[in-house]
């Protein structure tokens, strides 16, 4: 799956499961996640630690040894009150009252076979369960943290608002997920659950539930972090006029915690951004602001040294035009603007030092999509300078790349792409367009990911994939057709098949391609790809 990952399907969920627990009980140095999923486990490494022929050896011989290590681990015990919206709904729709589904509930003992959707759900299946639940027909909009839901043969407990659409039977006040805590999902694969009803009514019944536990109340959840600093008044470093239609704070993101429901995150074009702190003699990792389109504006309150990289962005200090990739003296009380991009779609406004928001789980990135991370920047916004700095800011101004490619008609951008484990799902035909048609960039474009528009894609399967572990570029194929690309923010697991997987450099090509831009998909020898941007 790409050219640092191996997907294993396996027979049943129990087999991923036990593959998972012989997986994670000694890896070997190179492993980066391990990630089961309805019946496939995916294993990403690092590949100049643990090559891919060596991971399938480690893989293969972890498929053919004895049973799975005994778990040592006490139950998770979830607290419940069973006042779900849709309990006597779909009690009554398989047959029970809503007592005796709730008792049936409780009584089960459950185990988390994977995880995915947000961090920290985890997907249960119950020892005896035997029940199938249909999904709500129409999925809600907002489904409150701790809602606890039934779907297919699986439970599992929302551990913040999100859209859903599981049958809601319960509400649990357990800290599902905490990014302070360690480990800060509750729930981890393989991990064993026990539903402990606590004092309240079964919702659509007169019957009062029984008591079996008596449950602390949850402390309040923390703030989510935010580019607002609490210290003192004082000089820290920028304050936020306007932040354009997105501006993030970035840095090499949350890589390895895949299994817990956290994806990576970090920049979008990680070239770029490394390239800005070489420019300021920042340490590597340093953070930096992501800028999307342009329309960022801010006021320095101290005197700063600065640098832009990515996108072609004029960086606009005082009223004075300078070039980007060139390093700025950006002096105390002066305004900066990056208006419209000449090329690329975003541009890394890097500070000597890096901005210093507090990181959460290792990294100060904002995840767009799991809302892990400092918010996205608003007017307003202080931001202060932190103290990463390497060594001296280099005598030589270094220039070496140009502007980002832009796809056009006459000279579309090339993708390099790896196939994928799901690539026989298209018909031969389609596994011939997929490579040699020229596609274009939607405004279905984001950190998550890009749909292409060009000829739909047709599929000799049409069935409904089981969820699976997903890499960023992945090539996921919906049923209308039109490929989507992942990017650094998609989710952890997807259920349309992966046809093909996007290399690095791809990735970060597609990272600056605005919608409107021509792109062709190229495929590309296992392992040719180098991480260089073009």
């Amino acid at each position: 799956m790409g050219p640092d990952a191996v997907l294993v399907e396996v027979s049943d969920l129990a087999e991923v499961m036990a593959l998972h627990a012989r997986l994670t009980a000694s890896p070997p140095p190179g492993v980066v996640d391990v990630v089961p999923a309805a019946a496939t486990v995916l294993v990403r490494v690092d590949p100049v630690v643990l090559p891919l022929a060596a991971t399938r050896a480690w893989v293969s011989s972890a498929v053919t040894s004895a049973g799975p290590p005994a778990s040592a681990t006490a139950p998770v015990t979830l607290p419940i009150r069973y006042d779900g919206a849709d309990l006597g709904e779909i009690a009554a729709a398989l047959g029970f009252s809503p007592e005796a589904l709730a008792a049936r509930h409780a009584a089960t003992e459950w185990a988390v076979a994977f995880t995915g959707f947000a961090p920290g759900f985890g997907y249960l299946v119950g020892a005896g369960w035997g029940l199938d639940v249909p999904r709500h027909p129409s999925p809600r909009t907002r489904v409150p943290a701790g809602s606890v839901g039934l779907a297919g043969i699986f439970s599992g407990a929302y551990p913040r608002e999100t859209p859903g659409g599981w049958q809601l039977i319960g509400t649990t006040d357990a800290p599902l997920f905490d990014p302070d805590a360690a480990p800060p999902a509750l729930l981890s694969p393989g991990a064993a659950v026990r539903f402990a009803p606590t004092r309240s009514r079964v919702r659509g019944s007169d019957a009062a539930a029984q008591v079996v536990l008596n449950v602390t109340p949850q402390a309040p959840a923390a703030p989510r972090a935010s580019a607002r600093s609490a210290r003192a008044a004082e000089p820290r470093g920028i304050r936020v006029l306007a932040p354009g239609p997105q501006s993030t704070i970035q840095d090499a993101g949350r890589p390895g915690r895949a299994a817990a429901g956290v994806g990576a995150a970090g920049t979008a074009d990680p070239a770029a951004w490394a390239l800005a702190n070489r420019l300021l003699g920042n340490r590597d990792g340093a953070a930096a602001i992501e800028v999307a389109v342009g329309g960022f504006r801010a006021v320095a309150e101290r005197d700063l040294t600065v640098v832009v990289t990515g996108a072609w962005a004029s960086v606009v200090i005082d009223g004075r035009i300078g070039d980007p990739y060139v390093v700025h003296a950006w002096p105390a009380g002066s305004e900066l603007r990056l208006d419209g991009f000449l090329a690329g779609i975003r541009a890394y406004l890097a500070v000597r030092g890096g901005w210093d928001v507090a990181p959460v789980l290792g990294s100060r990135s904002t995840d767009t999509l799991s809302g892990l991370g400092p918010a996205p920047l608003r007017a307003g916004d202080v931001i202060p300078v932190g103290d990463d700095v390497a060594g001296p800011v280099p005598a030589l101004p270094l220039h070496p790349w140009g502007l980002p490619s832009a796809g056009t008609d006459a000279v579309p951008l090339d993708i390099p792409f790896t196939p994928g484990p799901r690539s026989d799902w298209l018909t031969p035909e389609s596994r011939r367009l997929l490579a040699e048609a020229t596609w274009l960039v939607s405004a279905a474009a984001d950190r998550v990911g890009i749909r292409l528009e060009g000829p739909p894609l047709e599929r000799v399967r049409v069935e409904e994939l089981a969820s699976e572990g997903m890499v960023p570029g992945a090539i996921q194929v919906p049923p209308a057709g039109h490929p989507v690309v992942f990017g650094v923010d998609a989710p952890v697991t997807g259920g349309y098949p992966v046809v093909g997987v996007v290399t690095a450099t791809g990735r970060m090509r597609l990272a600056q391609a605005r919608p409107g831009d021509r792109v062709r998909l190229r495929p590309t020898a296992r392992g040719a790809d180098t991480a260089q941007r073009g």
